[in-house]
């Protein structure tokens, strides 16, 4: 509502153009005004759109992370769904891992490994497990220390060796034991019947310098035996004793025994050994025979010459078709052993890949054993490494030493 004009400016005109100017001043506020309120509601309505915008996108994300938190929720439930029938089924990689579990939940002191491998064979039901032990160095140097007045010293009374040795025995006795006891106690699908326990320890054999691991205790021991014991009440050392181990003549000077079960003849890549060399005259060409054939030969002549030899699976086996085991106690190891039923000269490429192997698996010598020959190259680069090569004539010479005359014709 406008203001009524004043008298004054009506009858003389007086304040008319002050009046003119504060209305265009007013006008031009209002004006002013409304924009800044449009700018105002403009800034606003952004803002909530932003908001709203950054509200949805957080909303998308979170949407979005749910179902993918779920998703993996879901496959974790499923995996372990699967795990716990696998377990209860008895089957073979489930069995082991779950045992793992029970083991590594073992509490020990900082000096003691923890390291283990499992095989389990669902058919007998029986889990081996290879255990690192503690070196003898877990003993204090020391059993008690003595203030020396005269010498204003503190002298370390040292263990006899006798004391040591029993110290000793006593502490792998009771891994071992407690090993067993674990074991069994978790065994909820009742999968295992015995267990067959190696224990070793990590050392170095001072007259060759070599990495050994030396087994020094082996005990099998059988669930509906053991469950029966009174472990509270028993002398570890005797209890061993009574489950038949074998055990360490020398605990302290780790003198090896040989394990009731070698673990490593239960690579799970093994199958079963077909005899093929018994079958072999001198009519037999070996280049006619199939790659498997040839590999079951190599495998035959390996285990006549006196290594504990397994075939590996084909599928799986990573550039190792056999793998042997010499089990003389100090020049021994473990060996593989690959196959090439070659007509062309075998290029350093496969000595350099036997050798990659030969790493991998740990093993303290590598032999390629081909029906053609080997090449400078190849010959140079395994001359200052553990590698044998053996060439078609050597090959021909080995399986004379065992009674058959095969030959290496190459088809012309």
């Amino acid at each position: 509502m406008s203001k009524p004009v004043p008298v004054a400016e009506r009858l003389f005109g007086i304040g008319k153009k002050a009046r003119a100017e504060s209305e265009k001043r007013a006008e031009l506020d209002y004006h002013a005004a409304v924009a800044e309120y449009e700018r105002k509601s403009s800034m606003i309505e952004e803002i909530k759109r932003s908001d709203e915008e950054k509200r949805s996108a957080a909303m998308a994300e979170y949407t979005k992370r749910k179902e993918e938190f779920e998703l993996k929720q879901q496959q974790f439930n499923q995996e372990i769904d699967r795990f716990k029938e696998g377990y209860f089924a008895q089957q073979q990689d489930p069995v082991e891992s779950y045992n793992a579990m029970v083991l590594e939940r073992s509490e020990y002191l900082e000096e003691f490994p923890q390291q283990f491998e499992l095989f389990y064979n669902n058919e007998s039901k029986e889990l081996v497990v290879q255990y690192e032990l503690p070196g003898v160095n877990v003993i204090p140097e020391f059993k008690e220390y003595k203030y020396v007045k005269s010498k204003d010293e503190i002298k370390g009374t040292e263990f006899k060796p006798r004391e040591r040795n029993e110290i000793y025995t006593a502490i792998v006795s009771s891994v071992a034991l407690r090993t067993l006891h674990e074991v069994f106690e978790a065994d909820q699908a009742n999968a295992i019947d015995s267990i067959v326990f190696n224990g070793f320890v990590r050392t170095t054999d001072t007259r060759t310098g070599l990495d050994i691991e030396p087994c020094i205790i082996t005990v099998q021991a059988r669930k509906s035996e053991f469950n029966k014991f009174d472990l509270r009440r028993v002398d570890v050392v005797e209890c061993v004793k009574g489950l038949r181990a074998q055990v360490s003549p020398s605990m302290t000077e780790l003198a090896p025994v040989k394990p009731i079960v070698n673990f490593d003849m239960l690579d799970k890549r093994f199958v079963d050994e077909r005899d093929v060399l018994s079958g072999l005259d001198d009519r037999m060409n070996l280049l006619e025979m199939d790659p498997f054939e040839f590999e079951h030969l190599i495998c035959n002549l390996f285990s006549k010459i006196g290594l504990e030899s397994k075939l590996t699976r084909s599928s799986r086996d990573g550039g190792v078709d056999v793998i042997a085991f010499d089990p003389k106690p100090i020049f021994g190891g473990k060996y593989v052993i690959q196959a090439k039923r070659y007509r062309n000269t075998v290029e350093v490429a496969a000595v350099r890949d036997l050798y990659g192997t030969m790493m991998n698996e740990n093993a303290s010598k590598g032999i390629l054993v081909t029906t053609s020959s080997f090449g400078p190259d190849a010959r140079n680069f395994a001359k200052d490494k553990p590698i044998e090569l053996i060439d078609g004539s050597h090959l021909l010479y080995m399986l004379q030493e065992q009674g058959v005359a095969a030959k290496i014709v190459v088809p012309g």
